[in-house]
């Protein structure tokens, strides 16, 4: 037995070795490529002190039970989404509020953000609106460049555990692949429609919409905010079990108060892009502070050769 024991012991050592000499391998590597073409440099030299970097919540490590993101089909009809059970290891910083029209236009004055789509009456400590994932992406490399720490849009699963209590669950709680499917396609009906029924669809005041448990604002209310996540369609069996799955890379995940799935190029939500469900009321989003030991390498990697990672 104690032989058995240390058998697997060195078996699981040697499993851990092999992995993660290749992995420091790389990164040293890495490093000294940074180091010979001064991927870093550009970074370090664009920091501006006069840009402050936003105020942000630290979401810590927990267990979370969440919808999946995705378009769900069982037997060829749409089910509801499985439940996630998902751990957070580490804590992740998320700003407190999303991205305003304010720090929006100090990007567009600086040449790296177009203007968006324009929205009239709207005060400058209103959210920013009108802008597509693209137009989210430039302002989070800007933000990175002028303060020297690396800001991406949020994971839908980040997202998921920042919103916490506030994270929408989308279930019908109709099977249509076994109940009758008209009962589904009418509960969805019903849903959609009232959905379509918001009150005051124009972009309120940051803060309008209270805080969750963690601090995080604006959860819930009618902005919804673009994750690097993309849409999926999954083909699941008669257990769940994933028979096939479709990324849609370039029809990204946007949160708020239902899950929706937009086009990236899409700025008015009403215009069209949406893949699934009702629209959002507008597009905005919030970015979270990348604090991996590696970002900065990485970043600098991503922007020096585009598509490369």
């Amino acid at each position: 037995m104690g032989k058995i024991m240390r058998d697997r012991r060195h078996k699981n050592s040697v499993s851990v070795f092999s992995v993660a000499v290749p992995a420091l391998l790389l990164f040293a590597i890495g490093g000294v490529l940074s180091a010979k073409v001064g991927l870093l440099d550009d970074l370090d030299a664009s920091v501006d002190t006069r840009v402050e970097a936003p105020v942000t919540v630290t979401i810590e490590p927990r267990r979370m039970e969440y919808r999946a993101e995705g378009h769900f089909i069982k037997n060829g009809f749409a089910v509801d989404a499985p439940l996630v059970d998902a751990t957070l290891s580490k804590p992740f910083r998320i700003m407190k509020y999303q991205v305003s029209r304010t720090d929006y236009q100090r990007c567009v004055e600086a040449g790296a953000c177009e203007k968006g789509e324009p929205a009239a009456s709207l005060g400058n400590d209103t959210p920013m609106t009108g802008v597509n994932y693209t137009d989210a992406s430039n302002y989070a490399a800007w933000l990175t460049e002028k303060t020297g720490e690396v800001w991406r849009l949020p994971t839908d699963r980040q997202w998921a555990f920042a919103a916490g209590r506030k994270f929408p669950d989308d279930a019908l709680g109709i099977d249509g692949s076994k109940d009758n499917p008209a009962l589904r396609w009418l509960a969805d009906y019903e849903r959609e429609s009232t959905r379509q029924k918001s009150k005051n669809p124009m972009p309120q005041a940051s803060g309008t919409f209270g805080e969750n448990e963690f601090g995080v604002a604006d959860l819930d209310g009618n902005v919804w905010e673009w994750t690097q996540t993309c849409h999926r369609r999954v083909t699941v069996g008669e257990n769940g079990e994933v028979l096939k799955e479709a990324p849609a890379c370039g029809i990204y995940v946007v949160d708020g108060k239902h899950r929706a799935s937009m086009s990236f190029f899409i700025r008015d939500p009403k215009s069209g892009g949406c893949a699934v469900g009702v629209p959002p009321d507008n597009l905005g989003f919030r970015l979270v502070r990348d604090d991996r030991w590696y970002a900065k390498m990485l970043y600098a990697f991503e922007r020096r050769f585009p598509g490369a990672v």
